[in-house]
């Protein structure tokens, strides 16, 4: 099982274009339609919507594919 994350968090994943980094807008933890597709998401394995902090475009990834960062101090 991988890690959970929350909305607000701030992680980052992999692309083709290389390392992206954005914050969770959105938990998924049930079967849902997304760009056209079929992502099975259970509470034991969600899937998590997140927006780039570069782009602001919005992906869909399992936390496997994610690593939280660590919070900024401001």
């Amino acid at each position: 099982m991988s890690q959970k994350f929350k909305v607000g968090d701030a992680v980052s994943w992999n692309s083709e274009a290389g390392r992206v980094r954005g914050t969770i807008i959105k938990v998924h933890t049930a079967k849902t339609d997304y760009k056209g597709h079929p992502r099975y998401a259970t509470s034991d394995d969600p899937q998590y919507e997140i927006k780039s902090a570069t782009t602001n475009h919005i992906a869909m990834h399992k936390g496997a594919a994610l690593r939280k960062l660590k919070a900024r101090k401001r």
